[in-house]
This record gives structure tokens, sequence and C-alpha cells, in this order.
């Protein structure tokens, strides 16, 4: 969970400095380490990147929100092409993800960590 949380605060920092596309990777990122923290502290299978299938997996043992597998499915679009240049057509990632994106990015991710956390408090 710590490491989340600091992938979390990294993915802050990189929307500040105008890095849209690995703040939204970050956030993805932090979602992902803090699903499967809780899911590793019950001792199941953390397994994957997906932080869709992630949450389904606490599903069952957690009631988990609609609007926060909705968080998890917009992350999961930042797991690949924010970083391969081939993910588009033309040009760069960082030419094809905006400010508005990364902040929602962030907001979802903050959303699912401070979920997380409170499994594991």
């Amino acid at each position: 969970m710590r490491q989340a949380k600091r992938d979390l605060e990294a993915a802050r920092n990189m929307l500040e400095n105008g890095l849209f596309e690995w703040a939204c990777f970050a956030a993805q990122q932090a979602a992902e380490k803090a699903v499967k923290a809780v899911l590793q502290k019950l001792n199941a299978v953390a397994w994957g990147h997906s932080v869709f299938d992630l949450l389904r997996a606490l599903s069952g043992r957690f009631q988990v929100e609609e609007d926060l597998l909705d968080c998890a499915k917009i992350l999961d679009r930042y797991y690949v092409p924010t970083r391969y240049p081939n993910s588009f057509e033309r040009g760069s990632p960082y030419e094809y993800y905006t400010q508005k994106e990364a902040e929602g990015a962030l907001l979802c991710s903050g959303r699912i960590v401070r979920y997380c956390e409170g499994l594991l408090a």
C-alpha cells in the first residue's frame, strides 16, 4: 500500500508538470498496487494488471460499488498506450493525453486507493 500511495503522489507531480500521459499511467499503477495489497493480505491470487479484474476478484468478499468498477475500467485504458509510441497510428503518447484526462485518472485512482486503505484498516 505504501508503494500505491507513492505512485499516486508521483502521478500528482507528473500532472503538475504537464506529463499527462505519465500521470495517467502512474494513477493506474497506484490503483493496481492498492488492490493487490488487499488481495495479498487475504492470501488471494493477485495476478495481472487490470484494475477492473482485480477489483472483481475482491467483489467476492467485499462490496465493490459500480462507480469504483467504472473508475477501474477508465484506469485500465492507461496501462499500455500511455507508454508505447506504436499505440497510435501517428505521433507520441504525450500528444494524445490531456490535463482533464490526467485529473480524472487521479480522482479515480485516489478513490480506489482510499477504498483499499479502508479494507486494510
